[in-house]
This record gives C-alpha cells, structure tokens and sequence, in this order.
C-alpha cells in the first residue's frame, strides 16, 4: 500500500463512520449475494480498497475452500442504504468510537460468544481500546462487544520535526513528560516563520478537519471532568474545564501559528505540510510515524506523548479503525472466520510489523518495528502512553459529524471575535443538546 494512499485512508478513519465518504468505485456489487453457484459462501466484506488486498483474499480463500470473498467498497452512504433495507453487507468496515450509536440501534452482532469459542482471538488479549465497541444497553466502554479494532494510536501524541525545533532554538519534547498545552502553544509560537504575511512554517498542526471533538474532550478529561454527563445525554461547554479547552483552541487560531479551517491545508491533512519541512510538530498517533519508514523520508523525527491541560495524562484514540458483522448478516460464522484471518492472523501481523499503527491483539505488540532509531523512540513512548491511555466518551445519540461541524462553526466565530468564548460555550452547548435530545427520542 503506498503511503499516499495509507493517509487518505487514514483521514477518513478519524473523521469517524458518520461523516460522508468518498464516491465508490465502479465495478462492485452490492450486498446480499448468497453464493455463486458452485456451492461456496460469498462473503461480502465491505472495507476500504486498500484494507484488503488480493493477496489477502487469495490467502483466506485457500484457507477456506467452501467461502468467497467479494469486496464491497467501504462507503457509509451505501453502508447506511444497506442496512435500512435490511441487506447488509457480512462484515464491514467501521471505527470503534462512534459505534455506540449502531450498537444502541441493535445493528450489529454480539461477538462476545463468538470470543468465547474461538482458538486464536481471546478477550484477554484484546487491547482496551477494542473497550470502544462494547455496548452495555445504555453506554458504551462496557458490557458485550460488538466489534474489534484492526489498528490504532493514541491520536493526541506529537510528532515533531527536530531539525526545525534546532534553527529556533527551541529545546525538544521530552520523551516521558508530557508537554502542557499553554507551553506548547507557546514554543508553537515561537516555531512558526511568517514572512511578508505568509506563513512559511506552521508550529504546529492540530489535524483541525479531523477531528475537534477528539482533542477538546481529552483537554476536558485531562483536567478531572467530562464534556458528557453520566448517561450521555447532555453535553456542556459552559463548565471551567470546557471553558479553557475553548479558550485554548481560539487562542491558537488567532495566533496564526497553525492551519484552522479559517486557514486550512490544501489536501486538509497535516502530512505533506509536515514532510515539507513546513510544520514543527502535528498533533497525530503512533501510526504517523509509517509515513517515515522509506529509506528517502524524512530522518529528523521524534515522538512525544499526549499534551495535558490538567493534572491527568489521557492520550486516547480518536477513532479506533475496526471491523463489525452487522446483525442482519446472512453468513455471520464465515465472516467471524474472514474476523479471525484478518485480526489474528498474517494481516494483522503484517499490519504490526508495517508500524502503520498500534495492533489490537496485546499478543502483536512485540512486532511493532524498531529497526530505524525514530521507530525504536517512537516504540517507547506509545508503550509508555499505553499504562495511562483513556477511552474516548463516545454519546449514542449524536455523530461525530455534527459535533465536528458545530464545534467548529462556533470556533471560527471565536476567532474571528464574533463571540466570546463564553457566548460560544452556551450557544454551542444548547444547539448540541437539542440535536442529543432529538437522538434521545429516536433511540429512545
């Protein structure tokens, strides 16, 4: 896979299950096909087209003489299509934050007896962040699971070109202590070169088109509260916590010392920008750091854990990319067999071996490459981070879409000093909680 596409796909991963995808391809079917005639299952496995490739499915297949595999493009418009007319695909693709909304609509399959039985996937093994697809009837983070993650990252952590950090004088992130955000805007700053009014190096990049709600609710949890309450029925912008996380973020869009949607990156993603020698650090996980591994990238490189703006550590994952057999599937025992191949087997060690990512299963850890000296850093700091990372709160009654949107709405019109932090707080905070009312009654 080459790294060009790994980032797109990875872009789309984060923004989460609820927001559009891109158009599909042509020449694939959809779901619902029941074999083909020879007497085999067809499995339709909906993933994104680089996910699974025909290695892959070439491989499984042998393994499985009585099962075919026919790939159906991810694309949650379609996926979405399909499950309302009750002809999903057998198993798909889908991030493990934000699947409490499918999980509270019972589409998906309980896969807790399926772990049970299983030789080669134990929930003993499954790192916490697979937490995220468990759906007890009213949260998410506990009861059965409902899906289990392929790979991930604590998304909050920093990587940073170190050879920027040396021209400013600037002393490097320390690989165990993390760096406060009021001092990293700070050095972000001090990083950023603007000349005749145009930004030549960004300080730092926040992966604003990504994700907001991400990073705000990590703030939030680092100082001891919650955007959520209990159930996760309301959300609140108005409390100190929240307060500062906002303050923060309208600081740094006024400063200029990185890309906002105000101030946006032509392809929307921190990489190129950062490869290019423009950007000191970007705000992105462990599986960052793949993008470095050719032999002509870039070598000043480093890996530094989560910022915190309170007393508590919480590097968490944004996302959480994994696989679900929707309950409606028609062949739910080839698809935990096609669940078994790709999440224990040669896919999901090649995955952990690739360092595109931290693997799901505790037993790969040991995989992850540390043949470069930046894979090795890189390899003691996510394993450090791995003893302090959170789940990220994960509400069933609203996407992850419409809190990017609203937050950002209101963020832009902090900066542009259209509201104060305040007003945007309480605004934000009403406009959301109808949309969670609005789900509450849905849902019920």
């Amino acid at each position: 896979m080459s790294t060009h596409a790994r980032r797109l796909r990875r872009g789309a991963l984060v923004l989460g299950a609820f927001v559009g995808a891109s158009a599909l391809l042509a020449g694939c079917t959809a779901g619902g096909a029941a074999g083909n005639g020879s007497g085999k299952t067809t499995l339709d496995v909906m993933v994104s087209a680089n996910d699974l490739s025909k290695e892959q499915i070439t491989a499984f297949e042998a393994e499985n003489p009585g099962i075919k595999i026919n790939v159906v493009l991810y694309d949650q418009a379609r996926l979405n299509t399909m499950l309302a007319s009750g002809n999903p695909p057998d198993i798909t693709f889908g991030n493990a934050v934000g699947s409490a909304n499918f999980n509270a609509r019972g589409l998906a399959t309980d896969l807790t007896p399926y772990l049970k039985k299983s030789d080669v996937l134990h929930e003993g093994d499954l790192q916490p962040v697979n937490d995220a697809f468990r759906w007890d009837g009213k949260k998410s983070g506990q009861g059965p699971i409902y899906g289990i993650v392929k790979d991930w990252s604590q998304d909050n952590a920093l990587w940073y070109n170190t050879a920027l950090f040396d021209k400013a004088d600037v002393p490097y992130l320390s690989d165990t202590e993390p760096i406060t955000y009021d001092k990293l805007l700070d050095i972000a700053k001090k990083l950023a070169v603007v000349e005749g009014g145009t930004t030549k190096v960004y300080g730092l990049g926040m992966e604003w088109a990504w994700t907001l709600y991400g990073p705000i609710s990590a703030m939030v949890q680092s100082q001891g509260a919650s955007l959520f309450n209990s159930d996760l029925t309301k959300i609140d912008f108005t409390t100190p916590a929240a307060q500062r996380a906002l303050q923060w973020f309208t600081d740094y869009g006024k400063s200029g010392a990185g890309p906002t949607s105000l101030n946006p990156l032509p392809d929307g993603s921190d990489y190129s920008t950062f490869a290019a020698s423009r950007m000191a650090i970007s705000q992105d996980g462990y599986w960052f750091g793949g993008n470095f591994a050719a032999d002509d990238a870039m070598t000043t490189i480093r890996f530094a854990p989560a910022p915190t703006m309170g007393d508590n550590q919480v590097p968490m994952s944004f996302g959480g990319a994994g696989l679900w057999i929707p309950s409606k599937a028609k062949h739910k025992d080839a698809a935990w067999k096609f669940m078994e191949y790709y999440m224990a087997g040669k896919p999901a060690k090649d995955r952990a071996s690739s360092g595109w990512g931290l693997p799901s299963l505790k037993s790969l850890e040991s995989l992850l490459p540390q043949n470069l000296p930046y894979q090795k850093q890189a390899y003691q700091v996510a394993k450090n981070e791995l003893q302090h990372t959170h789940l990220l709160p994960d509400s069933p009654y609203i996407s992850a879409g419409l809190l990017q949107d609203t937050i950002d709405k209101y963020l832009q019109r902090t900066i542009k000093g259209q509201l104060t932090v305040k007003e945007a707080g309480a605004q934000l905070t009403n406009e959301l909680n109808e949309a969670l009312q609005q789900g509450v009654e849905q849902i019920g």
